[in-house]
């Protein structure tokens, strides 16, 4: 099922893809001017979505143990390929296995061997599965690095995160991170519509603070750090989510 990202997610993803060992909730918090709880919890969903599938260690086998890392690039009948690429998993030495839509080379297995002999040993295994090797080629090194468009924006201020999202005719829904200086923080929605501190066209209709989602009334009151959800009918602008920027950053 497909899960749409807003970007605290795509930032959560881009941090995690360049260093997922070394990385935690407090930096990635701190970059995205949310709470760490926010970001565990954003994790959490991402991970109970599939987004988010593993986190693996990049080994240089060669610089460990002296081993070969071979690409075997093989042509599987479409309609077992499935079914032959889990088998593939149970052969000693095989350590990736990517399915490709396409007619020939649409099965790459990457696998590790002590020795050439070792590596034609799981050759000959993948042929016993009914797999033809096109190709194989020896794996000098591998380069990983995270997916840029998910990762932070130098022209966009980075202290408010803003996803928005068109409805039908004019009305948008926006999610905004509530800075700790903004004209809302520390006031309740009632008191902000009063004093015109909010526009009376946005309908607040979530608040995320830390891991809980709360439903807003007119007694809520907003803090720093708060990723609050605003409907309007007539369309959110720049003016409108004022009220939760810090006054001096905008």
């Amino acid at each position: 099922m497909e899960h749409r990202l807003d970007e605290i997610d795509r930032r959560i993803i881009n941090a995690l893809m360049d260093d997922a060992r070394n990385v935690s909730a407090p930096t990635i918090a701190e970059e995205t001017n949310v709470s760490p709880g926010t970001i565990r919890n954003r994790i959490a969903r991402l991970e109970d979505y599939g987004v988010l599938t593993g986190y693996h260690a990049t080994v240089d086998f060669e610089r460990a143990d002296g081993r070969l890392t071979n690409l075997f690039m093989c042509n599987a009948p479409v309609s077992e390929r499935e079914l032959i690429a889990r088998r593939t998993q149970s052969i000693s030495g095989v350590i990736n296995v990517r399915e490709l839509m396409t007619g020939r080379r649409n099965l790459h297995v990457l696998a590790v061997g002590e020795d050439t002999a070792d590596l034609r040993r799981i050759s000959r295994a993948l042929s016993d599965l009914g797999v033809e090797i096109e190709d194989e080629v020896l794996v000098q090194n591998e380069i990983w690095q995270p997916y840029a468009p998910y990762g932070s924006d130098e022209n966009a201020q980075c202290e408010s995160i803003t996803d928005f999202v068109s409805l039908s005719g004019d009305a948008e829904v926006a999610e905004v991170t509530v800075d700790p200086g903004a004209p809302i923080a520390g006031t309740t929605l009632q008191r902000a519509v009063g004093r015109e501190v909010l526009d009376d066209d946005a309908l607040v209709i979530a608040i995320e603070r830390d891991d809980v989602v709360l439903t807003p009334h007119g007694d809520t009151e907003i803090r720093a750090d708060d990723i609050v959800t605003v409907f309007s009918r007539d369309g959110i602008d720049d003016a409108m989510l004022e009220a939760f920027r810090d006054a001096e950053r905008v």
